[in-house]
């Protein structure tokens, strides 16, 4: 069956009710029926550099359900079990794919960016009581195994650090230079460090030990900490397989090839396209360790896809800006979709793309929270850009006015609440706290909690839903509360723009006002006077014209595209900070605004002479943000 209508998805959740499909049990049962069935075909593919003639490393399905199961036999040994942790900080890589799933089946994964800071790595390796980590041996021009050795000295936990040596990948010259340029390996810390692929050569091919049959937690991934400090996420067999039945029943067969630029510690690579993969037996190619952020990989993207034969590519709004700066140079003829997600699809950017590329984009939605996927837009039916599509079968969901709990109605915007397989009910994140006032009850659906997503949205009389702002987002000036999606759709409207971050800046009198960033496209001219007429030209409300507008290199996003929020708010937070000290001559200065765990954002003050806590007070008072000496 397609999927091209709410009428489509509706027909498939009529089949029979989702508790009754025959599907696999886990990570490990949904790999080993793939395997049966398409042993001898390709299935992870991984390379090291982007040239289309650099050497690639690819596994098939018989390949990769031995090395897994000599991965997770591994992290058994070494005193993992069901309930235990495997946390891994890596770069893409072959060996992170078999982390990845051998972490699933032995225990509980926890993936983890290694562009956090060692101190929030080793605050998550305390949180999720990780046994072992899996991170890179010293390695040139990266610093994940420095920052994974101070994590660890932080996380007494951590028994066992696993390395992996990229030195594999390299041939020639550098496969020479390397040994000789390496860092030292920075242990600090008293866990046992052993070699990955020594180590798991030891292993049998075959599971040592019983896959549990019931249900149970195998991931957990930290958010990507857009509103704050990163929380932990729990992810069952359940709804990963889940995910991954969605791939298979919608999207792909064992022809196809998807090309994956992005970084595995994160679900839309792991639950979304890793999953698929695993139900429908497709190749997945992952180039580069730093997937799009890698040397090259822009510049050969398209001719990738022409070597893989790609049928289906991965992508978020700031990767197709990049691409579309650069010719189309291959031949792209087996490129059919284009699955787009992580952030809002500027509409000329949707055109521009589809136009060179020749591809469908289906733009969608998912969470972490939500063991990712909620909705896309239809791939066989109609796209309405700028929508994030309709909810996928057996995934329901409200909008709801936050004020009242109860359901709105069509096109009325409150906060979009989510329940699907992949949805825990009352128990989505590690910390219990966190979870309190995170669900709605289900409407006339006994024991149904739906978890609110945060994002406002509306649904229209067509089933598609509609993302229009985030709650925690809002820009509250003196009790009015403004939308931060109207200033960035205003200003992305602008042909010079090609990224806006709207936040709220702090404001003596207001709470907070307006204020606007922007990223430039290339080769543009455009000043901040002229584009702050611009926005004041297509801003709707007077209150929500920018009081401040600031145009940045790049605006600060996270691995997958999105635009960093709490980098802006700091930045916004030292500028009227210091500017308000200096002009009531007050001798202190901000000089880091960090995340507090209880706090939100506080400033750090450092003095630059004589000054008391009062004269600090009297000109900090009024604004909301709290401050405190540095140390």
């Amino acid at each position: 069956m397609t999927f091209a209508s709410m009428a489509d998805r509706d027909a498939i959740e009529n089949e029979m009710p989702w508790a009754e499909r025959d599907l696999p049990h886990s990570v490990w049962s949904q790999l080993s029926e793939t395997a049966a069935k398409h042993g001898s075909r390709k299935a992870v593919t991984f390379q090291m550099f982007s040239g289309e003639n650099d050497p690639d490393e690819t596994l098939t399905w018989s390949e990769l359900q031995g090395k897994v199961a000599q991965t997770a036999n591994l992290f058994r040994s070494l005193g993992v079990g069901s309930d235990d942790v495997v946390a891994f900080l890596l770069p893409n890589s072959m060996e992170t794919v078999l982390t990845y799933l051998g972490g699933t089946v032995a225990g509980i994964v926890n993936p983890i960016n290694p562009l956090l800071e060692a101190d929030q790595i080793g605050a998550i390796l305390r949180e999720t009581n990780a046994k072992v980590l899996v991170t890179l041996r010293a390695f040139p021009k990266t610093d994940v195994a420095q920052k994974a050795a101070e994590a660890v000295d932080l996380a007494p936990n951590v028994k066992t650090v696993v390395e992996i040596d990229l030195l594999k990948y390299l041939t020639g010259i550098k496969k020479l230079i390397v040994p000789l340029i390496r860092p030292k390996n920075p242990v600090k810390h008293g866990a046992t460090v052993i070699d990955f692929n020594k180590s798991i050569a030891k292993q049998p091919k075959t599971l040592s030990f019983e896959d549990p049959k019931g249900d149970r937690v195998a991931a957990y991934f930290h958010t990507g900490g857009t509103t704050g400090m990163p929380k932990v996420a729990q992810h069952r067999n359940s709804g990963i397989i889940y995910n991954a039945w969605l791939g298979n029943r919608l999207l792909f067969t064992e022809e196809d090839v998807q090309m994956v630029p992005l970084p595995l510690f994160h679900v839309f690579a792991t639950i979304v396209a890793m999953g698929a993969s695993l139900s429908s037996g497709a190749q997945i190619v992952f180039p580069t360790p730093q997937g799009y952020r890698g040397d090259g990989v822009f510049d050969n993207f398209w001719k990738l896809c022409e070597r893989h034969k790609a049928t289906f590519m991965i992508t978020v709004p700031t990767a197709m800006s990049a691409l579309m700066q650069r010719p189309v140079d291959a031949n792209i003829e087996s490129l059919r979709l284009a699955f787009c997600g992580s952030a809002p699809l500027p509409l000329e950017l949707y055109k521009k793309f589809e136009a060179a590329a020749g591809v469908t984009i289906c733009e969608g939605y998912g969470l972490t929270e939500a063991t990712c996927l909620v909705s896309i837009n239809p791939p066989t039916g109609e796209k309405k850009v700028g929508s994030i599509g309709c909810p996928f079968p057996y995934t329901n969901v409200r909008i709801v006015d936050p004020a009242t709990q109860l359901d709105l109605g069509t096109d009325e915007i409150g906060e979009i609440c989510v329940y699907s397989p992949g949805v825990s009910q009352g128990d989505t994140y590690t910390e219990a706290d966190k979870n309190a006032d995170l669900y709605y009850p289900g409407a006339n659906v006994k024991a149904r909690q739906y978890l609110r997503t945060g994002d406002l949205g509306r649904i229209d009389a067509d089933g598609y839903l509609w993302i229009t702002g985030r709650a925690k987002d809002l820009i509250i000036r003196g009790g009015h509360n403004i939308d931060p999606a109207e200033i960035e759709e205003a200003l992305a409207g602008h042909a010079q723009v090609a990224f806006a971050g709207a936040i709220g800046q702090p404001d003596a009198h207001a709470g907070e006002v307006p204020a606007a960033y922007v990223e430039l496209t290339e080769g543009a001219t455009v000043t901040v006077d002229e584009l702050m007429e611009f926005a004041k030209n297509h801003i709707h409300e007077r209150a929500a014209y920018p009081k401040h507008l600031e145009i940045l290199d790049e605006l600060p996003k996270t691995a997958v595209g999105k635009i960093f929020k709490p980098d802006l708010r700091k930045s916004a937070i030292t500028r009227i900070y210091n500017k308000t000290l200096n002009e009531r001559a007050v001798p202190a200065q901000v000089t880091a605004v960090v995340e507090n765990k209880k706090l939100g954002l506080v400033a750090h003050l450092t003095k630059s002479g004589e000054v008391t806590d009062e004269e600090v007070n009297a000109a900090l008072g009024s604004f909301t943000r709290p401050w405190v000496w540095a140390e």
